[in-house]
């Protein structure tokens, strides 16, 4: 009952200041031509770290590009031209199904009783 009412409050399709905060997020995105899986912080969350280097090398690369270039355009207080920006997609995942992947093995590995990739240590 109150996961499907917290579920319906979250959904941008069912509410309304769902629907806004997500407009206004990719609204800033595009500013900077950035997708929200770029936002992830590998050095924050050791499961994502192990995401990105499971994902095929170009797809780091236009991540990495991503990011340079919304750094660049920060620093310069300015914004995309907005016929770049009308082309942006911000909400297009590309690391939500290796991170899912990465943590179900984590917690197959956990109910296992066995050490996680990142903490086994070489005797």
């Amino acid at each position: 009952m109150l996961s499907k009412l917290s579920a319906s409050f979250v959904n941008p399709r069912r509410n309304p200041l769902a629907r806004l905060h997500r407009n206004a997020v990719a609204s800033r995105l595009r500013k900077y031509g950035l997708r929200y899986d770029d936002l992830y912080d590998p050095y924050h969350d050791l499961d994502i770290k192990e995401a990105l280097a499971r994902l095929p090398r170009e797809v780091v690369d236009a991540r990495n590009q991503r990011l340079k270039r919304a750094m660049d355009l920060s620093m310069k207080h300015q914004y995309l031209p907005d016929d770049v920006q009308a082309i942006q997609t911000p909400f297009r995942s590309y690391l939500s199904d290796m991170l899912a992947l990465v943590k179900k093995e984590s917690a197959e590995r956990e109910a296992l009783g066995a050490l996680p990739l990142y903490q086994r240590t070489i005797p």
